[in-house]
């Protein structure tokens, strides 16, 4: 293989995702097979370097200052909906179960691997719970160690006596699974979260 091949290879291989072999299937096919696409990608991605950025206020990705779930205006503005990443927000946004707003922190707490509350989008978190027009925090944080860690984080910390209504998302047994099975954590998560019948 050529070295600029091999380059090509290794920084594919720093994506998410991918291994030594699916890098090197993506680079064969874009430089032996489909050359046409390079060109294309290497403008999209420059294109998406110079406008893609954070949302000001939630942390979602937009172009301007705010995002499009922001700038809506049916949207309810007093209740946010945090979580961890961006692909959590498309998540939910395709279920269309939830018209709030979002708030994206970009992580959560791991002490262990070094990320701390200043690593987090929580400043900005603060800031909105702090002008008084927020009702509710939904928490849509993974149920780990690291998520409970955050959620408490937040409801101590910035939420405190605050007089804001703060919710968990219900995690248990995927709709058609059966409980045979589902492991221990996800028995425990469906049997606390549990509802009346009706």
């Amino acid at each position: 293989m050529t070295p600029s091949f091999e380059k090509l290879q290794k920084t594919l291989k720093k994506l998410p995702g991918l291994g030594y072999r699916s890098a090197e299937r993506i680079a064969l096919h874009l430089t032996v097979e489909k050359p046409a696409l390079l060109p294309e990608l290497t403008l999209a991605l420059e294109d998406a370097a110079g406008k893609i950025k954070r949302c000001d206020q939630c942390g979602n990705l937009c172009e301007d200052d705010l995002c499009i779930i922001c700038l809506h205006p049916n949207r309810s503005h007093d209740v946010i909906c945090v979580v961890e990443q961006v692909p959590d927000l498309a998540a939910i946004e395709r279920s269309g179960a939830y018209e709030g707003l979002y708030h994206i922190l970009h992580g959560k707490l791991a002490p262990i691997h070094g990320i701390g509350p200043e690593d987090l989008n929580l400043k900005k978190l603060g800031h909105r719970l702090a002008k008084g027009d927020i009702s509710e925090i939904i928490l849509a944080l993974s149920n780990d160690i690291e998520g409970e860690a955050t959620c408490h984080y937040i409801q101590e910390t910035l939420i405190g006596n605050l007089p804001i209504k703060v919710s968990r998302i219900g995690f248990g047994l995927p709709s058609g699974g059966g409980i045979v099975y589902a492991d221990s954590v996800t028995l425990k998560s469906a049997l606390e979260g549990r509802r009346d019948f009706q």
